[in-house]
């Protein structure tokens, strides 16, 4: 399985990571299961963290630990290409991937191209977790 992840460039462990404010927002749950059935393997089990608002690489997978800590981590994506992943990954049209427009999203199962919006809409409930950061690094 997922033969690709046995790479020597990968830095694992993999480390994911959010803020405290970004795990305890309303919007945010652990999953266990999916339409009724217990989470399967590729899917994140035993334990996944779902962030709507943000990238899908944030929704941490397969969790096995959690730590807290007082300094922000360097995360798997950052340490990997830090000048197109940063620490933050919120879904913001504004901030473009090096390598392409994140501009616009397609419609799953058609063709249909729409604006972005940022944190995928989700703006109201957590805009307030992002006050002030628009000058540090990477903001998205």
């Amino acid at each position: 399985m997922a033969p690709g992840q046995r790479q020597f460039w990968y830095p694992w462990p993999y480390v994911e990571a959010v803020t405290i404010s970004e795990a305890v927002n309303e919007l945010a749950f652990l999953v266990t299961g999916a339409y009724g059935k217990p989470l399967p393997f590729q899917n994140g089990a035993p334990l996944r963290l779902a962030l709507p608002w943000k990238y899908g690489f944030k929704s941490i997978k397969s969790i096995v630990r959690f730590t807290f800590t007082d300094k922000r981590p360097v995360t798997f994506w950052e340490r990997q290409k830090p000048q197109a992943y940063g620490f933050w990954a919120n879904v913001n049209p504004d901030v473009p991937h090096p390598r392409w427009s994140q501009a616009f999203e397609r419609v799953l199962g058609t063709d249909e191209r729409r604006p972005t919006r940022i944190w995928n809409g989700y703006g109201e409930f957590v805009a307030d977790l992002y006050a002030n950061l628009e000058g540090e690094h990477l903001f998205r």
